[in-house]
């Protein structure tokens, strides 16, 4: 069965850390608590952005998202490839060996790769599995079965591959009866919700931004909701309109249980001046 973009993004975008020097599971804050985790999606869009680009906040968690590696060849026409990954990413600046020199710079960042994504070359990118069994198979370890992202992060996650992993979801009806079913099933594996927030209409009111959020938590109950912004404003509570003050109430409430932002590669003209805002209301003690 061949899904539409949205499920693609729905169904297959989750975020894995590696954490190449231990395999133990990484604990969060619970979810009555907010938190000082920092999130940011870098290269989807090949503008030269490197990690060293972007500022980084020693007081806060931050976690770059290599964003994609989608299930499809390389060639000039791509097509599936069931399950086994390639890099979509600016791999000529966010290279294995850069990884490892920005996590040695900075103790408090993790590097996590996204699972998925919306295009390929100048096309449509296609959750189309030959089998649930197969896919899985080709894409993380055999001994798996069925049920493709859960138990995929399942597997990793026991394996020792993954120290967490998220999953981003939009408020689209196909899109949220596929995750929330994901969730009901996983949602303990599943460690943080990167809710798209800026998928809303753009010029979102701060009353509605929060009517939102807790619309979400209550579809991922229990689950730690992060909030987001898109970096050129065209969508949801934009920076300049609100998103801070929306930010602030959360954290007054103990639910604010992080930030992350699409992303670096559109930040980088503007300096990256709502990350550095972002980082310092997200490491300011309260």
């Amino acid at each position: 069965m061949e899904f539409s973009k949205f499920l693609m993004i729905s169904l297959v975008i989750l975020q894995a850390v590696f954490n190449p020097f231990h395999a133990s599971i990484i604990q969060a804050a619970p979810v009555g608590r907010s938190s000082n985790l920092f999130r940011e999606y870098i290269g989807a869009e090949f503008n030269n952005v490197k990690f060293s680009d972007v500022p980084i906040n020693s007081n806060v968690e931050f976690h770059f998202i290599l964003s994609f590696a989608i299930d499809y060849d390389t060639s000039s026409s791509p097509s599936p490839t069931n399950g086994k990954f390639n890099v979509f990413w600016d791999s000529d600046n966010l290279s294995p060996s850069q990884v490892s020199a920005i996590k040695n710079q900075h103790s408090n960042v993790k590097v996590a790769l996204s699972l998925g994504g919306d295009s390929v070359s100048n096309g449509y990118a296609y959750f189309n599995p030959s089998s649930a069994d197969s896919w899985v198979s080709n894409a993380a370890d055999p001994e798996t079965f069925a049920d493709c992202i859960g138990r995929l992060i399942k597997t990793l996650k026991q394996n020792g591959v993954i120290s967490f992993a998220s999953i981003a979801p939009f408020d689209d009806d196909q899109v949220q009866s596929h995750y929330k079913a994901l969730w009901k099933s996983y949602g303990h594996l599943i460690d943080y919700v990167n809710f798209q927030f800026y998928a809303y209409d753009q010029g979102t009111s701060v009353s509605q931004f929060m009517d939102y959020f807790n619309t979400q938590s209550s579809n991922y109950n229990g689950g730690k909701v992060l909030v987001s912004f898109i970096s050129d404003g065209s969508g949801g509570l934009s920076p300049n309109d609100g998103f801070f003050t929306a930010c602030s109430r959360l954290r007054s409430q103990n639910q604010l249980h992080g930030i992350f932002v699409w992303s670096a590669d559109d930040s980088k003209s503007n300096g990256f001046r709502f990350e550095k805002r972002s980082q310092a209301l997200l490491a300011t003690p309260h």
